[in-house]
């Protein structure tokens, strides 16, 4: 019987921790507590309007990753947009194939992980998380942001300084469909202000639908943390509000929303490219111990995982 190990969070790094251990012939569960896979790689449907309202494209550089960006294209689940890449016909859709052979959890909250004698529990505030495998897991992954992560890891007996290095800026994403084209000049635009630092028409990426116009607003770090606990409601009037002062739009849109990222971006990493206690078979990996990327999130869960699976291991 092969090992079963535990991922917790089911972004990028999870997946990636999931999809190299299941090729190395481990068993896999992920944990996530949304309902979809993705993280940040987030896609929004409302109609006809698709929003890509957490990461808005990565780039890819090295070798590992370079290789699965390629291959996701070649199945069209990836595309170009001008010199970065995309997911088709969302942010998302990368997401729903990195670890096919291994089973995911959703809307499951992880509450503590406890090492038995048989192997690893995984518990939500209801109790042990019923599954398959809970309780003899051979080890665990925690991959979810740094401060999430933190109380993993202190209920596993992990007190890991990295995790409590690593900060991020929190993101509010305002999400506008416009039945028409709307005054917006470029596809993409970082303007200069205090409130908003990047507008991007949506419909311009490969794969979506072009008419009508649906445009995603990130607030500036400086702007969201100031206004982090505002309403919904109220940080989509006020950045609809600056988004017309800032485009000259003045038709009204036909849908509005806004999302709050509490862990958006990574300001101050771990400086570590994972964390692995090989005598509890506990791992932590993510974004957040190299830098505010995706590829950065592919390589530290592609690389924890290679360090358990070891060097022998067929790449």
């Amino acid at each position: 019987m092969s090992e079963h190990w535990a991922v917790i969070g089911a972004g990028m790094a999870g997946l990636a921790v999931a999809r190299r251990l299941s090729d190395a012939g481990r068993s896999v569960t992920v944990f996530d507590k949304s309902r979809g896979l993705g993280g940040r790689m987030a896609t929004r449907r409302a109609g006809s309007f698709r929003f890509d309202h957490g990461a808005q494209y990565f780039t890819a550089r090295g070798e590992r990753f370079l290789s699965l960006v390629e291959n996701l294209t070649a199945e069209g689940l990836v595309a170009r947009w001008g010199e970065d890449h995309v997911g088709v016909p969302g942010m998302s859709a990368p997401a729903r194939v990195l670890a096919p052979q291994a089973t995911i959890v959703t809307d499951c909250t992880v509450s503590s992980l406890t090492r038995g004698a048989m192997g690893w529990s995984v518990s939500t505030t209801d109790g042990p998380a019923a599954t398959d495998g809970n309780g003899v897991f051979a080890g665990v992954v925690v991959a979810v942001p740094a401060p999430q992560a933190v109380p993993l890891l202190m209920s596993a007996g992990s007190n890991w300084d990295g995790a409590r290095r690593a900060t991020y800026a929190p993101c509010w994403a305002l999400m506008l469909g416009f039945a028409a084209r709307t005054k917006l000049s470029e596809d993409r635009v970082r303007p200069e202000d205090a409130t908003i630092a990047w507008i991007a028409r949506d419909g311009s990426k490969p794969g979506r639908d072009p008419s009508g116009d649906a445009i995603v607003v990130h607030a500036t770090p400086a702007w969201s943390r100031a206004s982090l606990e505002e309403t919904p409601e109220r940080a989509a009037a006020a950045l609809h509000a600056c988004f017309r002062e800032l485009t000259g739009e003045t038709a009204d849109p036909s849908f509005i929303a806004a999302h709050r990222w509490r862990y958006a971006l990574v300001e101050q990493p771990a400086g570590e490219p994972f964390f692995w206690d090989p005598s509890a078979r506990l791992g932590a990996c993510g974004d957040w111990c190299i830098g505010p990327r995706v590829e950065a999130a592919f390589d530290s869960g592609d690389g924890l995982a290679g360090t358990i699976i070891g060097p022998n291991a067929a790449r």
